[in-house]
């Protein structure tokens, strides 16, 4: 057997090797394409939507910078959209942040379940809560493995902070271009919140906190600087959520 057939039959060995390798890979991880198609998905929405946030914040009066920071350091859309509703009407940083702020809460709630599974250590544990949000803990909570899970976590986090940046410096340039108001992008902020709120008023007691907590914001308005009725709503919401609910104890029959 001379070199030249032995260096053949090595090669073919080695690209055997790699192919098998990759097989046995795609084999073992079957959940990564599914989970990379989903999360791609997923961000095509959130660079439109990140689009829309861009174009909003720039027709409220923020600058371009000040817009690709709060996507950057908040990188969470109902906040964003909270932030600059407050400050379109007027209102003072000190009222914008906590109603931005109030948005957020959910996300500290769902750090709690998924800290057992992603396990983050030192200063991984601030990128990983930046990254904490509705989509990401969906995703992630929608595998059955951990180690499925953690990849969904990044995966999907990665790709939907990379997209929502670009998606609102889109739209901040494109809002510096043309007038907001021509297209009615001035009143975009409150539709889009709406949209965002509309979901979770499927049983009678959300809509009735719903119906209180805009009662109120309502009639504070001509009273108190904009962006104090924002954060007195979520209060109301607050105070029904501590409620007590009543639990009705099973008769006892009696013979």
């Amino acid at each position: 057997m001379t070199n030249e057939t032995i260096r053949s039959i090595v090669e073919v060995m080695r690209s055997t090797s790699r192919t098998n390798d990759r097989f046995s890979l795609s084999v073992a991880t079957p959940w990564r394409a599914p989970v990379l198609r989903a999360a791609l998905g997923i961000g095509l929405y959130a660079a439109a939507f990140g689009a829309s946030f861009g174009a909003v914040s720039v027709g409220a009066g923020l600058s371009v910078t000040q817009t690709m920071v709060l996507s950057l350091v908040l990188f969470s859309g109902a906040s964003q959209f909270a932030f600059v509703g407050v400050a379109t009407a007027g209102g003072s940083p000190w009222a914008a942040v906590p109603a931005a702020l109030l948005l957020g809460v959910r996300n500290a709630f769902y750090g709690v379940g998924l800290a057992q599974t992603l396990q983050p250590r030192g200063l991984r544990r601030l990128v990983t809560a930046h990254f904490v949000i509705d989509e990401t803990t969906a995703m992630a909570l929608g595998q059955e493995s951990p180690r499925a899970k953690r990849y969904a976590f990044w995966a999907t986090g990665l790709i939907l902070f990379t997209l929502w940046q670009v998606g609102s410096l889109t739209g901040a340039l494109v809002g510096t271009a043309v007038d907001p108001a021509d297209f009615g992008l001035d009143a975009a902020a409150p539709a889009v919140f709406l949209a965002l709120l509309w979901p979770s008023l499927r049983s009678a007691e959300s809509r009735w906190v719903g119906l209180c907590g805009a009662g109120l914001a309502v009639a504070l308005i001509p009273h108190v600087p904009a962006g104090v009725p924002v954060i007195a709503a979520a209060a109301v919401a607050l105070v029904a959520g501590l409620r007590p609910t009543s639990t009705s104890t099973p008769r006892k029959e009696t013979s």
